[in-house]
Protein backbone atom coordinates (compact mmCIF):
# COMPACT_ATOMS: atom_id res chain seq x y z
CA UNK A 1 0.00 0.00 0.00
CA UNK A 2 1.21 3.34 -1.18
CA UNK A 3 1.74 6.11 1.75
CA UNK A 4 -0.94 8.99 1.50
CA UNK A 5 0.96 12.48 2.45
CA UNK A 6 -0.69 15.66 2.95
CA UNK A 7 -0.01 18.55 0.82
CA UNK A 8 -1.90 21.67 1.70
CA UNK A 9 -3.28 24.24 -0.75
CA UNK A 10 -4.56 27.97 -0.45
CA UNK A 11 -6.94 29.19 -2.53
CA UNK A 12 -6.54 32.80 -2.84
CA UNK A 13 -9.11 35.39 -4.48
CA UNK A 14 -8.20 38.59 -5.29
CA UNK A 15 -10.00 41.03 -7.67
CA UNK A 16 -8.69 39.61 -10.39
CA UNK A 17 -8.97 35.66 -10.18
CA UNK A 18 -7.21 32.91 -7.88
CA UNK A 19 -3.80 32.76 -7.89
CA UNK A 20 -2.46 30.03 -9.52
CA UNK A 21 1.32 29.03 -10.28
CA UNK A 22 3.45 27.33 -12.72
CA UNK A 23 5.51 24.51 -11.48
CA UNK A 24 9.46 24.62 -12.40
CA UNK A 25 9.99 22.53 -15.54
CA UNK A 26 12.18 20.42 -13.76
CA UNK A 27 9.80 19.51 -10.81
CA UNK A 28 9.80 16.05 -10.30
CA UNK A 29 5.93 16.58 -9.55
CA UNK A 30 3.90 18.20 -12.24
CA UNK A 31 6.18 19.80 -14.04
CA UNK A 32 4.99 22.75 -15.82
CA UNK A 33 1.77 22.73 -14.50
CA UNK A 34 -0.01 25.18 -12.85
CA UNK A 35 -0.94 24.61 -9.56
CA UNK A 36 -2.32 26.42 -6.08
CA UNK A 37 0.25 27.39 -3.44
CA UNK A 38 1.34 24.91 -0.73
CA UNK A 39 3.00 22.75 -0.10
CA UNK A 40 3.80 19.47 2.64
CA UNK A 41 3.76 20.45 6.24
CA UNK A 42 6.99 20.09 8.49
CA UNK A 43 6.83 18.17 11.45
CA UNK A 44 5.07 19.73 14.27
CA UNK A 45 3.20 22.06 11.98
CA UNK A 46 -0.80 22.15 12.05
CA UNK A 47 -1.92 22.31 9.06
CA UNK A 48 -2.85 25.87 8.87
CA UNK A 49 0.75 26.48 9.77
CA UNK A 50 2.13 24.95 7.00
CA UNK A 51 -0.48 26.39 4.77
CA UNK A 52 0.75 30.17 5.93
CA UNK A 53 4.56 28.92 5.75
CA UNK A 54 4.36 27.72 2.43
CA UNK A 55 2.21 30.08 0.89
CA UNK A 56 4.62 32.71 2.46
CA UNK A 57 7.72 31.13 1.10
CA UNK A 58 6.19 30.39 -2.03
CA UNK A 59 4.53 33.76 -2.98
CA UNK A 60 5.60 36.34 -0.11
CA UNK A 61 1.90 36.73 0.69
CA UNK A 62 0.72 36.53 4.23
CA UNK A 63 -2.75 35.06 4.41
CA UNK A 64 -5.17 33.66 6.83
CA UNK A 65 -6.80 30.10 6.56
CA UNK A 66 -10.47 30.26 6.82
CA UNK A 67 -12.23 26.44 5.72
CA UNK A 68 -11.63 24.00 4.38
CA UNK A 69 -12.79 23.61 0.55
CA UNK A 70 -12.16 19.59 -0.37
CA UNK A 71 -9.75 17.50 -0.53
CA UNK A 72 -8.49 15.84 -3.66
CA UNK A 73 -5.60 12.73 -4.39
CA UNK A 74 -3.40 12.35 -6.86
CA UNK A 75 -1.54 8.87 -7.16
CA UNK A 76 1.82 8.87 -8.16
CA UNK A 77 4.36 5.34 -8.72
CA UNK A 78 5.39 6.02 -5.04
CA UNK A 79 2.65 7.39 -2.64
CA UNK A 80 -0.63 9.05 -2.71
CA UNK A 81 -0.52 13.16 -2.68
CA UNK A 82 -4.26 14.02 -0.65
CA UNK A 83 -4.14 17.81 -1.43
CA UNK A 84 -6.45 20.12 1.38
CA UNK A 85 -8.02 22.83 0.01
CA UNK A 86 -8.43 26.07 1.97
CA UNK A 87 -10.28 29.23 1.53
CA UNK A 88 -7.92 32.11 2.86
CA UNK A 89 -7.98 35.51 3.28
CA UNK A 90 -4.54 37.68 2.13
CA UNK A 91 -2.32 40.51 2.39
CA UNK A 92 -0.28 41.38 0.20
CA UNK A 93 -0.05 42.79 -3.53
CA UNK A 94 2.61 41.44 -6.38
CA UNK A 95 3.64 37.50 -5.43
CA UNK A 96 7.23 37.37 -5.79
CA UNK A 97 7.43 33.38 -6.14
CA UNK A 98 10.24 31.23 -5.35
CA UNK A 99 12.24 29.07 -7.32
CA UNK A 100 9.90 25.90 -7.40
CA UNK A 101 7.59 28.11 -9.46
CA UNK A 102 8.42 29.74 -13.26
CA UNK A 103 5.43 31.90 -13.27
CA UNK A 104 2.16 33.23 -11.61
CA UNK A 105 -1.26 34.78 -12.78
CA UNK A 106 -4.35 35.70 -11.28
CA UNK A 107 -7.08 33.14 -13.49
CA UNK A 108 -10.60 33.97 -13.98
CA UNK A 109 -11.18 30.48 -16.68
CA UNK A 110 -10.35 28.98 -18.89
CA UNK A 111 -8.26 25.93 -20.24
CA UNK A 112 -4.52 25.72 -18.61
CA UNK A 113 -2.24 22.89 -18.04
CA UNK A 114 -3.58 22.40 -14.63
CA UNK A 115 -2.35 19.57 -12.42
CA UNK A 116 -4.50 16.50 -11.79
CA UNK A 117 -5.77 17.27 -8.74
CA UNK A 118 -6.55 21.22 -9.31
CA UNK A 119 -8.15 20.17 -12.72
CA UNK A 120 -10.23 17.61 -10.39
CA UNK A 121 -11.39 20.53 -8.10
CA UNK A 122 -11.89 23.45 -10.54
CA UNK A 123 -14.32 20.96 -12.55
CA UNK A 124 -16.47 20.25 -9.31
CA UNK A 125 -16.20 23.89 -8.17
CA UNK A 126 -16.56 26.12 -11.39
CA UNK A 127 -18.18 29.20 -9.22
CA UNK A 128 -14.55 29.47 -7.59
CA UNK A 129 -12.48 30.46 -10.09
CA UNK A 130 -15.00 32.55 -12.28
CA UNK A 131 -15.53 35.68 -10.09
CA UNK A 132 -13.33 37.59 -8.22
CA UNK A 133 -13.03 37.92 -4.49
CA UNK A 134 -16.09 38.72 -2.25
CA UNK A 135 -16.42 42.32 -0.90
Amino acid sequence: MKPFIPVVRALIRGDDGVLILKRSRDSATNPSMWELPGGKPDGGETLDEALSREVHEETGLEIRPMHVLGAFEQVFPEKVSVNIIFSTEFRGDVPKISSEHEDWCWFRGGEMDFSPWLREFKNKNPWLFEHPRPR
